[in-house]
């Protein structure tokens, strides 16, 4: 019981946090009809739906086999480099930063041991997470808390591009600069081994002998088994990108994803991080009280408009964009210095964006002994590209 306890304040202490100051303000005011309206419902249901979506795609692989196919063309280190940032950087715009890392830092450690390289994993792993973060910050359904801020706004998807879209291209600069002068053209030969399959045999066929978070299925390993599923799961992400953009309704998007999973596949409605769908909601009852607290409101409103960006910014440092933006966007009309700043937020601190400890966690499981190592690198490549980007929203945003 005592490990159970320990695991779950490892792994859900954001949902532990908030669910103790939700349950707090509700003795500050007691609850009531105007409870029904603090949950953002909208913000609730595509995220849900965008979760099942991209845990189905998990299930069968689809990334891993991308970025196989992807690394058959890479014949130098810094190709190699360049293709591994790439496809977190990329795949994060669409199935967020968290799922581009779960899925592609291993995928690259067992890469970089393959091509000789195992002593960049540290360096690899801090671009690649830049990378997801600085990708996912682009899109809407990149970001967790995009999708929030989109809903609550109302802004169209091509806007809340267009705000982000300068520091994502300067961002991806920046990462192709670096790999440029830290990676050479040193000769990468070792994937086209095994009869052209040296990727998919060493690093992605299914091992009984270990435990497999996905179903990994890969030509000449049941890739018949994946192929329906593919096209359907892709259906199913255009209807939530429709949603998204408000081309069809929540409700419908809700039956269709749902309804589709009961026959496909129901074991992703166990895969799923229900925590974070909680989380939001504990926010948002936590919120939806202090809002109603006069000298709270004030105060917070006072704070937060006056340097939205800013603010936004450095509380992300200590509690993660995700919760800051659900805290500040009670107090804040300021959209746009919001997103700007919840969105680079994600970059400094290891703890800035939650999606950041997962690359740590992958490269220090591997590597325990480069805890240090790793937290300095990172801490380093982070600290400069927030200040690069914060002074370049000082330029763009008057």
């Amino acid at each position: 019981m005592r490990g159970l306890v320990i695991k779950l304040l490892k792994n859900e202490t954001i949902l532990i946090v908030a669910s103790i100051l939700a349950l707090i303000s509700c003795f500050i005011v007691p609850p009531d009809a105007e409870y029904k309206e603090y949950v953002h419902m909208s913000t609730i249901s595509q995220l849900v739906c965008l979760m099942l979506v991209v845990c189905g795609f998990q299930r069968i692989g689809v990334f891993r086999i991308i970025g196989s196919r992807l690394l058959h063309h890479v014949s130098t280190a810094r190709g190699l480099v360049i293709t591994l940032i790439s496809l977190t950087f990329f795949s994060a715009m669409l199935i967020t930063n968290d799922v581009a890392l779960v899925t592609f830092i291993p995928f690259a450690i067992s890469v970089l041991i393959m091509a000789d390289m195992e002593e960049h994993a540290v360096l690899v792993g801090t671009l690649m997470t830049l990378g997801a973060n600085m990708g996912s910050m682009l899109t809407p359904i990149g970001n967790a808390h995009n999708l929030y801020l989109k809903a609550l706004t109302g802004m169209p998807t091509t806007e809340m591009i267009g705000i982000m879209a300068p520091y994502s291209f300067t961002a991806a600069v920046m990462l192709v600069i670096i790999s440029c002068v830290v990676f050479g053209k040193k000769p990468v030969s070792e994937f086209h081994a095994l009869d052209g399959a040296g990727i998919e045999r060493g690093v992605l066929a299914p091992s009984s002998s270990k435990h497999q978070p996905d179903e990994i299925r890969i030509t000449g390993y049941g890739a018949s088994y994946g192929g329906w599923r593919t096209v359907v799961y892709t259906i199913l992400f255009v209807v939530c990108l429709l949603a998204v953009s408000d081309f069809l309704p929540l409700w419908a998007m809700c039956v269709i994803v749902f309804a589709t999973f009961l026959v496909c596949d129901r074991r992703v409605f166990r895969n799923v991080d229900w925590g974070l769908p909680l989380t939001f909601t504990m926010f948002f009852i936590f919120i939806g009280n202090m809002k109603r607290v006069p000298e709270f409101y004030e105060l917070a409103a006072s704070l937060v408009n006056a340097h939205p960006l800013e603010v936004s910014v450095v509380t992300s440092q200590f509690i993660s964009n995700v919760p800051s933006t659900l805290l500040l966007s009670g107090f804040c009309d300021q959209w746009r210095p919001l997103i700007i700043g919840t969105n680079l937020g994600g970059m400094g601190t290891l703890i800035a964006s939650m999606a950041s400890l997962i690359g740590y966690k992958n490269v220090v499981r591997k590597y325990p002994h480069q805890k240090g190592r790793y937290l300095a690198v990172y801490s380093a490549v982070n600290v400069l590209f927030l200040i690069v980007l914060v002074g370049l929203s000082w330029i763009i945003e008057p």
